[in-house]
């Protein structure tokens, strides 16, 4: 599992569950609460899902899943070896019915559930884990997900032990090896539709670009109720509907089903007018952060790097910006301020001596002064200028649309006039931000969200190594342009070799130090997991995890009622 900024991969499980002969691990599971109908009970099968996804996704590849739409494509037609249940957090068996750690780590073995078939009749088999594996592991394809599996460097093998049966060695011991699966969605090595053959739920039947996405029944998956395949639903349409008022409204027609991500507005909204089900599932792993651009061939000017590249000025920055204020205005409440790649609710790979960065503008005017920094112009209306007086000023690129993300950026505006910094606000369509973000570099700092969708820090692998292309502030290092990169490079290289997560904990927890102390990312908040459901809709379990609503989608139903 990989963690993902919101643009949104990006980013991004060690949950409390056991693999087969291993004692349960005392990892904190978080609650989740259960909305609606017991599932099974009553039933009804037909009908299609409304469901808006804020982006169009680049690729349908599973491989290339980089953005949260992409994601929720894979995870409702990708089938995987095995599964972390959202509802328990428990690692179940899915197309893999069992698995064996083997040689300290380094290998695992699958058993793979026999008689399964691809959406299009393919039947699948251990060639088709082999060919998966070695796509993903392609290092022209550039996958994120595969960058979890390579943390050690050398490299992975994966062979077939007759039909049904399959190894994947790797080079160092890998912690909790088995998660790493949950997103891996198994290609078809003999189909003519390639990745376009699911072993999911659902399959892509139709995408009309720019408006929707309709995922049909997948006629051969191999869950059942009761002798008859599931999924229940005919099917689910993902409109692709990036402004939030506009899928609020449509909410309220009737024309969606269910929100996975309720901006606070939208939450106090539907809780007040009580015509659909709404529910604050509690902490979620996701953050609110703000970086700079620290790209070396980014078009930016070299005094503007400067700036962006001192600690000194990211710190200052991070101590003018009131968090608390951030929760209460913009959330409601709903949000507590971020401190870290992990929220508290993370209780056992939190590192429980790391507090918010404080709000403090005497600290952050000692911190540019310190660094050269100088205030300029009358009392009231002074700017800030570096010490070779250029005015200090810069652009914070954000997502259109998203009314709760558009506050937040103009609050962060306010505070960092109380310390003479001039922001200008850019909102740009996620296509263009993400262009910008993940190709030309051609912008200064930017505020988005990440989501981990995983407790363990092997989730974060693809963030924090300086060689991966989701490593947000300067991406795709050749090697480690700072000391404090390559030590977080070799840390988290460490920890992901170690079986034993109370020899990994220190290690992520100086991670966590590393990154308060150099604060390549302010974290600003950690937001609750609010989510609405039409009433018409049965089965809903919103998890803290991604993705929220729809993880067990095979078993939604809709009442005719």
């Amino acid at each position: 599992m990989n963690c993902v900024a919101e643009w949104d991969r990006h980013p991004g499980l060690s949950l409390g569950f056991a693999l087969p002969g291993q004692a349960r691990r005392p990892v904190l599971l978080l609650v989740l609460v259960a909305l609606l109908s017991t599932p099974g009970l009553g039933a009804q099968w037909g009908g299609e899902l409304r469901f808006s996804i804020r982006s169009e996704p680049r690729s349908f590849h599973p491989a290339l899943a980089d953005s949260d739409a992409a994601e929720t494509i894979r995870y409702l037609t990708g089938g995987v070896l095995v599964r972390v249940n959202r509802g328990n957090q428990q690692l179940e068996p899915e197309l893999a019915t069992s698995w064996k750690i083997e040689n300290g780590g380094r290998s695992i073995i699958f058993q793979l559930r026999p008689g399964v078939f691809f959406s299009d009749g393919t039947p699948f088999s251990a060639e088709d884990v082999v060919y998966t594996m070695n796509v993903l592991l392609d290092p022209a394809l550039n996958s994120a997900t595969g960058d979890t599996f390579q943390a050690g460097g050398g490299a992975i093998h994966t062979m077939p032990r007759g039909k049904y049966e399959v190894a994947v060695a790797f080079p160092e011991p890998v912690a909790g090896v088995a998660r790493l699966f949950d997103q891996v969605a198994i290609l078809s090595h003999n189909s003519p539709l390639k990745e376009r053959a699911a072993l999911g739920a659902f399959r892509i039947a139709e995408h009309k670009p720019g408006s929707f996405i309709l995922l049909a029944r997948n006629p051969n998956y191999w869950k059942t109720d009761g002798g008859r395949r599931l999924p229940y639903l005919d099917g689910v349409r993902l409109e692709i509907q990036q402004n939030r008022e506009l899928e609020l409204l449509r909410f309220r027609r009737g024309e969606v089903d269910l929100i996975s991500s309720l901006g606070p507005d939208q939450f106090q909204q539907l809780a007040a007018e009580g015509g659909a089900t709404v529910k604050d599932a509690g902490p979620t792993l996701e953050s609110e952060m703000l970086w700079f651009n620290l790209n070396p061939s980014a078009p930016i000017e070299a005094y503007r790097k400067s700036w962006f590249g001192s600690r000194i000025f990211r710190l200052a920055v991070s101590h003018a910006i009131r968090r608390d204020d951030l929760c209460r205005v913009v959330y409601h409440g709903h949000a507590q301020p971020g401190i870290g790649p992990f929220s508290a609710a993370n209780r056992f790979w939190f590192n429980q001596s790391l507090k918010p960065h404080s709000f403090d503008l005497e600290e952050a005017r000692r911190l540019l002064a310190a660094d050269g920094f100088r205030l300029a112009g009358q009392a009231g209306a002074q700017a800030l200028h570096d010490r070779d007086g250029h005015l200090v000023e810069f652009s914070l690129i954000t997502n259109a649309g998203n009314p709760a993300r558009e506050h937040i950026a103009a609050m962060l505006q306010q505070d960092l006039t109380a310390i003479g910094i001039r922001l200008n606000i850019v909102t740009l369509d996620f296509p263009s931000l993400i262009e910008r973000i993940g190709k030309s570099s051609q912008y200064e700092s930017c505020l988005l969200g990440q989501v981990n969708v995983d407790l363990d820090p092997n989730g974060q692998l693809n963030v924090w190594l300086s060689s991966s292309a989701t490593h947000q502030w300067n991406p795709n290092q050749a090697k480690p342009a700072t000391p404090w990169e390559a030590e977080i490079d070799r840390l988290m290289r460490l920890q992901s070799s170690l079986p034993d997560e109370n020899r990994r904990k220190p290690l992520f927890d100086r991670v966590q130090q590393i990154a308060w102390d150099e604060a390549p990312m302010l974290y600003l908040l950690n937001r609750n997991a609010l989510v609405a459901a039409a009433r018409r809709v049965r089965n809903v379990e919103p998890s803290v995890l991604r993705p929220n609503i729809l993880w067990n989608a095979e078993r939604l139903w809709i009442s005719a009622k």
